[in-house]
């Protein structure tokens, strides 16, 4: 048998407020409901913890150490069932999804768990379970980069589950009526209750054939098999904003997949990719662009003519002016999708030098050297 120490994280010497603590982080991680959740050591966690969190028991168990379950079934003390962790079970029939739920007799254990997990499953005999929301769907778009400066709309199509027009998402025939599950009564779950060395452990988990609703129908609808949903293509109007960059993730909300049986349709998530310009790199709200000056244009200084995302747009290149410098076009840049105005432009200056002279231009280079130039 593992350590219930070890398996908590925690010393022998832990405080009760420590072990509630390492207790916390834990069912938080590993809770069968939770995603990368792990069933077999969730149990393994609430077993320690149902010891530890006892003064009793733990004082038992810190006796006996390996030799506790010979020793509780031998009359040394024993544990009994779980009195003392009634709320225990509440808190999960409150957990988010439709899994597992954990109940125990007694009181004591809900408070622990009373932030950990909010929303979720309510039982289907109590109220009825609240509808699954739709799958969510992640596309991915690639834009150029004058899309992304003036924003667009695109029209695409998405093949994904919608509403069923037969039967408007209800599953049910036409005249088809609604009762109760025949497999679970209409509670909405299956129980299964086994015996440990600690007592009695109840196992909860949502109706495999009514999705823990507590309700059916009597005649499923044909075309789509009782789920309220089918397969088609639909369009769907993108929005893209202005200054948008590689890599974001955009969110348009319901446009995923319908739920269930009338249920709240998932998100479309837009993976955004923008290729790579002819002319510019972008940083941020800003354009980089690299411009060729020559000999005389970087030492008298010149108006040259430089593209921008808008077209092309007249720079001043100030006299000697040296390979490598960056000037600055003010306003020049992308816009920003977090506020107001736009970025800038920088151009960033290289001189050119010739690889084949004339024989004139040589000589005039000869007389420029002679002047130290």
């Amino acid at each position: 048998m593992a350590d219930y120490y070890e398996i908590l994280g925690v010393g022998k010497g832990a405080s009760d407020e420590e072990i509630k603590r390492a207790y916390r982080r834990l069912a938080q991680k590993l809770h069968p409901d939770k995603p990368g959740g792990d069933e077999k050591k969730f149990k393994e966690i609430n077993e320690a913890y149902q010891v530890l969190s006892d003064k009793q028991k733990r004082g038992q168990y810190d006796q006996y150490g390996q030799t506790f379950e010979q020793a509780q079934s031998q009359g040394g003390g024993g544990f009994g069932g779980f009195e003392g962790f009634g709320g225990f079970g509440d808190m999960f029939r409150n957990a988010s999804g439709g899994g597992i739920n954990f109940e125990f007799g007694g009181e004591g254990f809900g408070d622990i768990f009373s932030d950990i997990f909010t929303g979720g499953r309510a039982r289907g005999g109590r109220g009825g379970r609240r509808a699954k929301k739709g799958e969510d769907v992640a596309i991915d778009i690639e834009l150029t980069l004058e899309e992304v400066f003036s924003g667009i709309e695109r029209e695409i199509n998405l093949y994904k589950r919608a509403v069923c027009p037969s039967c408007a998402g209800s599953g049910a025939e036409a005249g088809s009526k609604i009762v109760n599950c025949p497999a679970c009564k209409g509670a909405g779950e299956i129980r299964q209750t086994r015996r440990t060395i600690l007592g009695s452990f109840t196992q909860v988990s949502a109706c495999p054939d009514c999705g823990g609703e507590g309700k059916t129908v009597e005649k499923k609808c044909k075309a789509c098999g009782g789920d309220g949903r089918v397969k088609e293509t639909a369009p769907i109007k993108l929005n893209i904003p202005k200054g948008v960059e590689d890599g974001m993730t955009l969110t348009l909300q319901g446009a995923g997949e319908a739920g269930p049986k009338g249920g709240v349709s998932g998100d479309l998530y837009i993976n955004v990719h923008i290729k790579p310009h002819k002319y510019f790199n972008r940083r941020n709200s800003d354009i980089i662009y690299e411009a060729e000056i020559n000999f005389s244009e970087a030492a008298l200084g010149a108006k040259i003519d430089v593209p921008t995302i808008e077209g092309i747009a007249v720079l001043t290149v100030p006299a000697g002016i040296e390979s490598g410098k960056v000037i600055r076009m003010t306003g020049k840049g992308m816009p920003r999708m977090d506020s107001y105005g736009r970025g800038d432009q920088y151009v960033k200056v290289k001189i050119k030098t010739p690889k084949s002279l004339t024989r004139k231009q040589r000589e005039l280079l000869g007389d420029l050297g002679k002047e130290g130039l």
